[in-house]
Formats: C-alpha cells, structure tokens, sequence
C-alpha cells in the first residue's frame, strides 16, 4: 500500500488539449485551453480569459473579459471544471418562480 500514488478523483485526460471554464472559489472564472494537471487537481490553462465580475453585484459575472495567457490554477481554488464546448446560459427557472409568487402575494392586497 506504501508503493501506491495517490489517485485524483476526477479524470481530466479526456479535456487535455480542449476547451474548459473553471469557477475558482472567491468567485473568479476563468475559459481556456487545458494543457495539464496533477492529482491534487492544479491545473495549466493556456490562451486564458478571465470573466469579470459586475462591480455593483459581486456575484454575477458578467460577458466582461481580461486574457491572461498561460495561467496555473492552484488545485485547492478549483472550484468546477467543465467544457467549454456546448455551454449556454438559461434563464433561473427559480427566480422567475419566487416573482410569480410575489405578484400573487401583491394581488390579494
């Protein structure tokens, strides 16, 4: 068992060489192309662009972009790592249920 190299839980082999988005935790995201990683999930992301957050909301980030190159994600900050290709933004089925819940309050008064 001593001879034996830890494994990651995640297998990135399938995105080396193609396009991901990676949240980082403190809410930066950042788009590129994944040339490596460890076990301990730091990853090497090439042609990166980082989407920046709206200054009035923090939380929301915005088409805004900055490119930084060759970038090395330390692996305790990776958040979420996914394909860039087929990824689209939808509409929060959520939010459009608690505003339907508001003017239904705001009609009984």
């Amino acid at each position: 068992m001593a001879g034996k190299a830890k494994e990651s839980a995640v297998d990135l082999a399938k995105f080396i060489d193609k396009g991901v988005r990676v949240k980082l935790a403190g809410g930066r995201e950042v788009q590129g192309i994944l040339k490596g990683y460890d076990q301990l999930l730091n990853l090497v992301i090439d042609e990166a662009v980082e989407y920046l957050r709206d200054p009035e909301d923090p939380l929301t980030v915005t088409d805004e972009t900055r490119s930084l190159g060759l970038l090395v994600c330390r692996g305790t900050a990776v958040m979420l790592v996914a394909p860039s290709a087929g990824m689209e933004e939808i509409a929060n089925p959520f939010l459009q249920a608690k505003d339907g819940e508001q003017a239904a309050e705001g009609d009984d008064e």
